[in-house]
């Protein structure tokens, strides 16, 4: 069993950036593959990025690559999103999930889920 927080979220402004932070709990990150997903009003919760449990394969979105980072720090046993150059579509709710699968993208594949934390992209 593993819980996650993230912290992070807020305001910016277009183009500026935020990092987001999973901290996790319970057994050891490295255990997981770690995925940031994120959910829009009136929208279906996405796939954003994901790494596997050593950091040796990422994916991302088409959306955001190039412009969003993910990493981790298992000795921290804390994941992270870097996310530069922010649009005002990236505004949502942004989810990390952990998954006992090696390296998935499919929110059914995770079996832990973070509370969300929000970010609001202004013009």
């Amino acid at each position: 069993q593993v819980q996650l927080v993230e912290s992070g979220g807020g305001l910016v402004q277009a183009g500026g950036s935020l990092r987001l932070s999973c901290a996790t709990s319970g057994r050891t990150v490295s255990s997981y593959a770690m995925g940031w997903f994120r959910q829009a009003p009136g929208k279906e919760r996405e796939f954003v990025a994901a790494i596997s449990r050593e950091g040796a394969s990422i994916y991302y979105a088409d959306s955001v690559k190039g412009r969003f980072t993910i990493s981790r720090d298992n000795a921290k046993n804390t994941v992270y999103l870097q996310m530069n150059s922010l649009k005002l579509e990236d505004t949502a709710v942004y989810y990390c999930a952990g998954s006992f699968y090696y390296m998935v993208q499919s929110p059914d594949k995770f079996q832990y889920w973070g509370q969300g934390t929000q970010v609001i992209v202004s013009s």
